[in-house]
């Protein structure tokens, strides 16, 4: 028997001999960072800041009403979801399919993709960007929208573009 070819890892980023303690802990049952009207709650599970632009990590549990986004696409980022718990369902560029509880769906950039929960079932679900943009100035802004802010179609679009959403 013998190791499996080698491939290279990325380049070094810690120089030290020790180690350190650094690792950070979000209990399950910490409150949300956000929650929308409509039950939407979300949290900031590793934030582009805090993993010094490596991901982006979100927990999303869905309220009782269909919501989540149509068909878009990132030109800056990959999104990838792990369905937690429940149905999901995922448009993957051709068609919606149903996501349940272990999938997962990996969406390099410039792939369309959209999702939304299944009316009336608990769904959650993780949200990972990468590398790690700050998504969460655009979970606030949308939550801006659902309170009653009602910007010109060029704010919106500035909006949606200084946060690498593409609509299709």
């Amino acid at each position: 028997m013998s190791f499996p070819p080698f491939l290279p890892y990325p380049a070094d980023r810690y120089d030290g001999t020790e180690g350190e303690a650094s690792a950070t802990l979000r209990r399950a049952d910490a409150e949300p960072d956000l929650v929308y009207p409509n039950g939407v709650r979300v949290d900031y599970l590793a934030t582009g800041a805090s993993t010094d632009g490596d991901y982006g990590l979100y927990r999303w549990t869905f309220g009782p009403e269909e919501t989540g986004p149509g068909p878009h696409f990132h030109r800056a980022v990959a999104e990838s979801f792990y369905v937690l718990t429940g149905q999901v369902r995922i448009y993957d560029g051709r068609e919606w399919v149903i996501a349940g509880s272990g999938d997962f769906v990996h969406v390099p950039p410039g792939g369309l993709h959209g999702f939304r929960n299944v009316p009336g079932e608990p769904a959650s679900m993780l949200l990972h960007f990468t590398p790690g943009a700050p998504r969460e100035g655009y979970f606030e802004g949308l939550l801006a929208l659902r309170d009653g802010f009602e910007p010109s179609e060029e704010e919106l679009d500035e909006f949606y573009r200084q946060h690498d959403n593409y609509w299709r």
